[in-house]
């Protein structure tokens, strides 16, 4: 599951660094996947729905074992 969700993330990567932003996979752990956020994305009020709105929904789509994205 981790590298389907490394393959995933690799995906989703180019649009946050784009912004100067970037994500880095911490753990996976019973389905739920910890992210963290970083360079502008770490501080940007628009965080959190990077996150739900696009990381966890592209996520949940190429990788059905992820039951929910969070935040560290």
């Amino acid at each position: 599951m981790r590298e389907k969700v490394e393959t995933a993330l690799g995906r989703i990567r180019p649009a946050l660094q784009a912004d100067g932003g970037d994500v880095e996979l911490v753990d996976i752990c019973d389905g739920v996947v910890s992210l963290r956020l970083t360079g502008a994305c770490k501080g940007c009020p628009m965080a959190t729905m990077t996150l739900r709105n696009g990381i966890e929904r592209i996520l949940r789509e190429q990788v059905p074992e992820v039951e929910e994205v969070v935040a560290v």
